[in-house]
């Protein structure tokens, strides 16, 4: 990702907490291949995992989430084991985080330091 100002540590994950799964309400936009690929790995049919999970938004379609301590977290959060229920087969939108053109924006990117311990902010910008 060299057009952005950092690098991100993926070994901070486990000491986090799942901040990035937990939080504001927000959305968790997918594809319908996305979707698909969800499906097949928890083994249930399109039509019963829409209903239970998706929710469309204008022309696109989020995981819904659920109430968490005083915000929300994704679905598919494990609140106990603070890990994702469906990693291996997460979507694009969360496999890319943090590298999101919004924290190209300096106002945002503070933000993203608060947020995330795994931001290592390059040497030549700090």
């Amino acid at each position: 990702m060299s057009d952005f100002k950092y690098s991100f540590d993926g070994s901070a994950c486990a000491s986090c907490g799942g901040k990035c799964c937990t939080g504001e309400s927000g959305y968790i936009f997918c594809s319908i291949a996305e979707l698909q690929k969800i499906c097949e790995f928890l083994k249930i049919s399109f039509n019963e995992f829409t209903q239970k999970y998706v929710k469309k938004v204008g022309y696109n379609f989020s995981l819904i989430e659920k109430r968490y301590l005083d915000g929300y977290a994704c679905i598919f959060f494990d609140t106990e084991t603070k890990k994702c229920g469906i990693y291996d087969v997460r979507p694009n939108q969360c496999k890319t985080f943090p590298f999101w053109d919004i924290y190209k924006n300096e106002e945002n990117f503070q933000e993203l330091l608060q947020q995330c311990i795994g931001i290592k902010v390059d040497k030549k910008y700090s």
